[in-house]
């Protein structure tokens, strides 16, 4: 037996950091995202023969070993051996399985668009099928979130998980105790493609450091009035988002992406640079009202929203960079799977 399945990526369009543990512990957390037809895609092949195989396509990186019950956590595909321990542990009985694992993203690690835990979303959707676990939405993105987050010990947020599994334009609450309400929000057909008319998605190259989220976290810690004020702003862009959205009022979804972009810059000192920068003076000067980085900062992708008719002159102006513009469509469906 065959299972593929797939999650999406999505575009962090306000409240990004406030999902991040203590500040959504302490204050809570609202975030505004929406999925992309980007994907992680994983195929799982049960096999008979007592091994375990995971494979990257896209990064060129193999593990093999014989069935275990755990696989030790230790820089080599550690994504991959926390979903299987995690769901060899809690929901096999802790038995041994047999299978290959294969797995690609349409984004690198560290591009703002979540693709890290896209792909564990991803990979336990294929355990879902797989085992026929009897999974909702809230259960496979926490499932993503304590694997990734916890399990693996990589720093991050929620929304992501979040994000992969439900699909679509989603308003995020992030409470305490890993609590979080996920509010689908409906809009019109028209809104999303004025919203895609007036979007740019521009890869820079370049891809964040870990080190920007953990100075995020510890300003949170330390009180810092800057950052805390500027994680406050964030909470109530992703409230003003929602509204702007909603009416399909592209005039303040500009707006408020810009104040978003401001207060994200002051969430932690590396979030943007000179090259940055200067890719996003570039887009002004040719015609964006407003950008921002999508996810955490430090590279990736850059969101622009520009009114229609200058949006060839935008795409020409940023191709002759050094990144590459992506043409995209928003997504209004979560993570899938089938089996062949």
């Amino acid at each position: 037996m065959i299972i593929r399945t797939k999650a999406p990526l999505r575009i962090g369009l306000a409240g990004g950091g406030t999902d991040l543990s203590p500040y959504c512990d302490e204050y809570g957390g609202n975030v505004l995202n929406a999925t992309i037809d980007m994907y992680a895609y994983c195929t799982l092949e049960v096999t008979e023969c007592s091994s375990v195989m995971f494979a990257t396509a896209d990064r060129n990186e193999l593990f093999q070993s014989e069935s275990l019950s755990t696989f030790e956590i230790d820089g080599n595909l550690d994504l991959h051996k926390g979903v299987y321990n995690k769901i060899v542990k809690d929901f096999n009985d802790n038995q041994p399985l047999s299978l290959k694992m294969t797995t690609y993203s349409d984004a690198p690690a560290g591009s703002g668009l979540g693709s890290s835990s896209t792909l564990v979303v991803a990979m336990i959707k294929a355990y879902v099928e797989w085992l026929n676990l009897p999974f909702g939405e809230y259960d496979i993105a926490k499932l993503a979130f304590e694997i990734e987050r916890e399990d693996v010990g990589i720093i991050g947020g929620a929304q992501d998980q979040y994000a992969a599994t439900f699909g679509g334009f989603n308003f995020m609450e992030f409470y305490g105790d890993k609590r979080v309400i996920v509010n689908p929000l409906r809009i019109k057909n028209w809104i999303i493609d004025e919203i895609e008319a007036s979007s740019v998605l521009y890869f820079t190259g370049i891809t964040r450091q870990a080190s920007i989220i953990e100075e995020e976290k510890a300003n949170t810690i330390s009180r810092n009035t800057e950052a805390l004020n500027a994680m406050h702003q964030a909470k109530q862009d992703a409230l003003a988002m929602k509204e702007a959205v909603l009416k399909g009022n592209i005039p303040l979804l500009a707006k408020v992406l810009n104040q978003s972009w401001e207060s994200k810059k002051k969430m932690a000192s590396a979030i943007t640079n000179a090259e940055i920068d200067g890719i996003y003076n570039l887009a002004i000067e040719n015609g964006a009202y407003s950008g921002k980085l999508s996810g955490a900062g430090g590279g990736g992708f850059m969101f622009f929203i520009i009114d229609p008719v200058k949006k060839v002159q935008l795409v020409n102006a940023l191709n002759k960079e050094s990144g590459r513009v992506i043409n995209f469509h928003f997504t209004k469906e979560g993570t899938r799977g089938w089996k062949i």
